[in-house]
């Protein structure tokens, strides 16, 4: 039996289970969709729909995932439940299947992957959709322990594969309780349930990989890189790193003008879109790819609080770092006990927010925190007192604790200072 199928879709998964339940061995041959196989002429032949998944069972053909469970269990089930040959029984079978394919796969395809294919939001109307479809399928599991009768049938297993994918797509099954207690079962007592689950992981995998086509133009010494740095890590997103050297001054070439014009670090290119500036890095990554908001959070007041703490780090806080401290790294000055005031001034401000706050913008971790913990590792690193602000003291040895990618943002810092020990003994050198 030759079993033409693409990655690992619901429709395909729920062939495989369904081949288990009935205890046929199914020779895959897998179908590469992205590469057009599925219009080659041998296949064309087979299917005229040239669609997958496709069965061939000694010469008989057939498709479309539904009709092909329906038949595997009619032919092979020596029980004769999957597919019941009651015609009301059958009925309400049908009618599940039916409802899978054009409410519950329809509204994942219209939600997840549209927006994965067109690189665009997700559209929230569409999400209303997924919701209703699971408020009536868990209408239909009122007081039932399977979704069309007493017993497993092959609505359960096409179901099953369906409203798995939308679990490892994060969405919240658990809201709808009698889903909710049929999923937890469904799994329990579905053969070959541990093959699905593998095909799911396997296919977010390579979603993850084909949807995020990041490239990062970085400094790892510069507070504004090391904040972006953090903060695609909170998100567990990969970013493609790319050097760029000041000091050469390969931000000015062309090409990378042409990127940014305002040949800047860092600068982010996701899927061909550029965008600098640090702190709009950081908002942006978040409200594209966090999985909730609470890193940049959708209340007005919050995110407002959030958004003055930033503008705080950038023309506050860390510009007090560039005045005092660039002139002595880059032109070997003396410091200035004017502008170090500035510095003080800007400690007192940031202990002063921190009163009686484990976080500087509410009551979590939040974007403001990473884009200040960068900057305050920078003064930390450049041997500043910070024991002196016992709020901030306090507030950055936590937050070192709970912020994802610290490590990364001290081995940057520690290559910075590597660096400026370089030069300044080099300075020293020819000096003497």
């Amino acid at each position: 039996m030759d079993f033409y199928h693409s990655f690992s879709t619901p429709s395909m998964r729920s062939v495989v289970m369904t081949a288990k339940a009935v205890g046929v061995e199914l020779n895959k041959k897998f179908l590469n969709t992205r590469e057009k196989e599925q219009l080659k002429p041998e296949f064309v032949k087979i299917n005229p729909q040239h669609t997958v998944p496709t069965l061939v069972d000694n010469g008989f053909v057939i498709w479309e995932s539904r009709a092909i469970i329906a038949y595997l269990a009619e032919k092979y089930d020596k029980q004769g439940t999957l597919y019941p040959k009651d015609p009301q029984q059958k009925a309400v079978v049908n009618q599940r299947l039916f409802f899978d394919l054009e409410v519950l796969n329809k509204a994942f395809s219209d939600y997840y992957i549209t927006p994965f294919r067109t690189n665009k939001p997700a559209d929230p109307e569409d999400l209303k959709k997924v919701e209703s479809g699971f408020e009536t399928l868990d209408k239909f599991l009122d007081g039932q322990d399977y979704v069309a009768g007493s017993h497993l049938t092959v609505a359960d297993i096409a179901i099953l594969a369906t409203v798995s994918t939308f679990d490892v797509s994060e969405f919240d099954v658990s809201k709808y309780t009698n889903v909710n207690k049929w999923y937890q079962n469904a799994k329990k007592v579905t053969p070959g349930w541990e093959e699905n689950w593998e095909g799911l992981v396997q296919l977010k995998k390579l979603h993850n990989l084909e949807a995020i086509n990041m490239d990062f133009y970085y400094v790892p010494g510069s507070a504004p890189c090391r904040s972006v740095i953090m903060v695609a890590k909170a998100l567990g997103l990969e970013l493609n790193k790319k050097l760029v050297n000041l000091f050469e001054g390969e931000q000015l070439k062309p090409e990378y003008v042409k990127i940014n014009p305002q040949h800047t670090v860092p600068t982010l290119v996701d899927n061909g879109f550029a965008l600098w500036e640090s702190r709009a890095i950081l908002v942006y990554l978040v409200e594209k790819y966090g999985k909730d908001d609470t890193l940049y959070p959708k209340n007005p007041k919050e995110q407002a609080l959030i958004n003055q703490r930033l503008y705080f780090d950038m023309g506050t806080l860390y510009q007090s770092y560039v005045d005092y401290y660039y002139p002595q790294f880059r032109f070997n000055k003396p410091a200035d006990p004017e502008v170090f005031k500035k510095v003080e001034a800007a400690f007192e401000y940031l202990d002063t927010f921190l009163e009686a706050q484990e976080y500087v913008a509410g009551g979590q971790l939040t974007v403001a925190d990473i884009a200040i913990l960068a900057s305050v590792s920078t003064f930390d690193i450049s041997e500043f007192d910070l024991t002196k602000y016992h709020n901030v003291s306090k507030w950055y040895a936590n937050a070192q604790k709970v912020t994802p990618g610290w490590d990364e943002n001290w081995e940057g810092l520690l290559q910075m200072k590597k660096m400026l020990e370089a030069r300044e003994a080099a300075a020293q050198q020819n000096s003497n």
